[in-house]
């Protein structure tokens, strides 16, 4: 089992940043492709981000491509989500996932999903 723990997340104005972190615990993840999904209010949840085990493939949403990075330390078994040029409309609950498919991530798929961190981008 894979304990997912999300932190980093807080009120930021429209232009600022935040750099989420997603601590592993229970069992290493470094054999799983891992990424970030987010709920708004009244919005479906999306895909913002993926990341393969080991880097080398990454993938973004189309709304946060160019602002959001995402990156990984196996060796301290934990995701990051780096977010830059925040809007109003990133406003959501980020969630940690991970799943042995970065393509099943991007389906929303997942085998462990962490309980998320709350961000609030105010205009």
């Amino acid at each position: 089992q894979v304990q997912l723990v999300e932190s980093g997340g807080g009120l930021v104005q429209a232009g600022g940043s935040l750099r989420l972190s997603c601590a592993a615990s229970g069992r290493t993840v470094s054999e799983l492709a891992m990424g970030w999904f987010r709920k708004a209010p009244g919005k479906e949840r999306e895909f913002a981000a993926g990341i393969s085990w080991n880097g080398l493939i990454i993938k973004y949403a189309d709304s946060v491509k160019g602002r959001f990075t995402i990156s990984r330390d196996n060796a301290k078994n934990t995701l990051y989500l780096q977010m830059n040029s925040l809007k109003p409309e990133d406003t959501a609950l980020y969630y940690c996932a991970a799943d042995p498919r970065i393509g099943r991530l991007q389906v929303l798929g997942y085998d462990y999903r962490g309980q998320g961190t709350q961000v609030t981008v105010s205009s």
